[in-house]
């Protein structure tokens, strides 16, 4: 069923979902919740509308039942942890194939995708300070190397100031003046899946080679060394909500052989339980 004109916002997202509906259907699921959250503010009385949305819960419904024995449907905080870890790892690989100078349309899809997959983080709450700029800085970025490509010419690679590019300040699902487009199933796999990006690049497969230059719009890495426990630590109940949070985290990170990230929220969870500071 088309995208009516009104819901045009959410086509991408849509597309999203449909290209990994059996890759990471936890991913799939959660594009169409965003899709018809999004959907549903921008017009929900149209008949036209109103039937594309209906069956797009029907959909939802459908994928929570098959979905019934996955944490990351039934727990919000797995599957907050699983979009993140997914979008994150998405903006680090086209990140480092920018900084390395290696431009093609596998790159510029993963950072056009994670700034999707960060749009739909916003089912769970508002983006912190640090997503909203990696969303807006990945949704630019995959405008300004598209465009650089389509018109023959060599981007710079690596961050640069943004002043000047055609880039649209997000609103409800809105994104770059001149989104790249890009074939079905044409979305980059974390999973094995076939992918050529160019010679000298890395697979998307194997993040756990790629090194984040300093100054990466990545976050950055918690210090290695923890300090040890002080003696009277008070810790409240939001802290303790936030060390089962990076425990989540790390959890999910695992699930992708991503040992980076796991060891990473594991050091944010022990130094907050041994100093009560993050």
């Amino acid at each position: 069923m088309a995208v009516p004109s009104q819901l045009k916002a959410i086509q991408h997202h849509l597309r999203t979902a449909q290209e990994h509906e059996k890759r990471d259907p936890v991913v799939a699921y959660y594009c169409r919740l965003y899709a018809m959250q999004t959907g549903m503010k921008l017009d929900s009385k149209s008949p036209e509308c109103r039937k594309f949305l209906v069956k797009l819960m029907d959909q939802l419904e459908t994928m929570k039942k098959e979905l019934s024995d996955n944490e990351s449907i039934t727990q919000e905080i797995v599957g907050n942890a699983h979009i993140e870890n997914y979008a994150l790892k998405m903006f680090l690989y086209a990140d480092n194939e920018d900084r390395s100078g290696r431009f093609h349309k596998n790159m510029i899809k993963s950072f056009y995708t994670a700034s999707l997959l960060l749009d739909v983080l916003t089912v769970f709450g508002e983006l912190s300070e640090e997503n909203i700029q990696h969303r807006k800085y990945a949704r630019w970025k995959a405008t300004y190397i598209h465009n650089c490509l389509k018109n023959g010419e060599t981007p710079q690679a690596g961050p640069i100031g943004m002043e000047g590019e055609a880039y649209a300040e997000e609103s409800e699902g809105g994104g770059p003046s001149q989104t790249p487009q890009f074939p079905p199933g044409s979305q980059p796999s974390f999973h094995g899946g076939a992918v050529d990006p160019g010679p000298g690049s890395v697979s998307p497969s194997n993040f756990n080679n790629i090194q984040v230059p300093p100054g990466s719009h990545a976050p950055a890495n918690t210090p290695a060394e923890i300090p040890p426990p002080a003696g009277d630590v008070r810790l409240t109940p939001e802290d303790f909500t936030r060390a089962q949070k990076y425990c989540k985290y790390a959890g999910s990170a695992l699930q992708y052989e991503d040992v980076a990230t796991a060891v990473q929220n594991l050091q944010k969870a022990l130094k907050l339980l041994t100093t009560g500071k993050e």
